[in-house]
């Protein structure tokens, strides 16, 4: 059956696939101490411009998520949320299981404003119970968001200015952030992200890899005894070469940068087709994942021949659907699609 399901539904670019085979016979160190691992880190440096980072790899969203929210904050501190982030929404209660609450926020198409979680802040402090509340001690941002939305370098750098403020961290959820990176309205660079940011991560389960997220700390600001915290919610992996395979081959002739615009390029031909074939857009995503609103009669018949995702119900006889493209959507997908509309 034809799958616009998600970003992840396929298993890994060939040329990972090559490389696991290729070093499959090595014996390497264990827990990420490999000469792969070691690349990998070297690389991401590089590439988002930040030599005094620190890069630790880790296995999924979820998983890095409730490790490096957990790892930064105070037991008596909770995160800054937009009320439709991962964190938030999907991750069944997994950060507030290791004990943070999660703050949610207002969103205006997945994404926070800086006035907001200014505005948050102040009355938490001018509020004279305040120390019988949770502090707000980091925010949490999805770029791109939930929705496939991108925030823009002025909106992020107000953002990282509140928090600089209120000497709190940023940290960016970046599961798919290299379709963020090469989403064609974009004037956010990777740099940017880097230096605003205090710890974000670069998503490689949906953009190509078998799995994969690299965490980077951009501040000198990686907590104490990092690898013990990771280690002790079970996050640790014995074969980290299997991460850092992927990484440093993600990272190795523009591989990540170059199949993330592939999928952008394959989403807007997506794009092109339901509009030609009449079929109204929840809201515009400039990357990867296209929300459409179909009429649920409509939904139940092409879901006969073709996956997509549930996203919400707009009304009793509307639905919002996602599509999504990856590294291995092809024209003739497309075409099949098409063809089925």
């Amino acid at each position: 059956m034809l799958s616009f399901e998600s970003d992840y539904t396929t298993g890994a670019h060939p040329r990972i696939l090559q490389r696991l085979t290729e070093t499959n016979m090595e014996a390497l160190p264990g827990y990420g101490n490999d000469i792969y691992c070691e690349s990998a880190c070297e690389k991401i440096k590089k590439a988002c411009g930040c030599s005094e980072a620190e890069v630790f790899f880790l296995v999924g969203g979820t998983q890095t998520n409730a490790v490096i929210i957990s790892s930064i904050l105070q037991k008596y501190e909770g995160v800054i949320a937009a009320r439709t982030g991962h964190v938030s929404l999907h991750e069944a209660g997994a950060i507030e299981n290791t004990g943070h609450k999660v703050l949610e926020l207002p969103q205006t198409d997945g994404k926070l404003e800086a006035s907001s979680i200014k505005h948050f802040i102040e009355e938490f402090y001018q509020d004279e119970n305040h120390e019988h509340m949770v502090f707000p001690g980091m925010v949490y941002l999805s770029h791109p968001t939930e929705y496939g939305t991108l925030y823009t370098k002025k909106e992020l750098t107000d953002i990282a200015e509140v928090c600089r403020e209120y000497q709190i961290p940023l940290f960016m959820d970046g599961a798919r952030l290299g379709y963020g990176l090469m989403s064609r309205n974009t004037d956010l660079s990777f740099q940017d992200i880097a230096s605003l940011c205090d710890v974000f991560y670069i998503g490689g389960t949906k953009v190509g890899a078998l799995c994969g997220e690299a965490v980077v700390f951009t501040k000198n600001n990686k907590p104490r005894h990092f690898v013990n915290l990771v280690k002790r919610q079970g996050a640790l992996m014995a074969k980290g070469r299997l991460l850092g395979i992927q990484f440093d081959t993600l990272f190795t002739d523009n591989l990540y940068f170059d199949i993330s615009r592939h999928a952008i390029d394959m989403a807007e031909q997506l794009k092109d087709i339901f509009r030609e074939k009449g079929y109204p857009f929840y809201l515009e995503s400039p990357t990867n994942q296209q929300f459409i609103l179909i009429e649920n009669e409509r939904m139940e018949r092409l879901r006969e021949k073709v996956r997509f995702g549930f996203w919400e119900r707009a009304d009793e006889n509307h639905t919002v659907v996602r599509f999504a493209t990856s590294w291995s959507t092809t024209p003739e997908d497309l075409e099949q699609l098409r063809s089925i509309l």
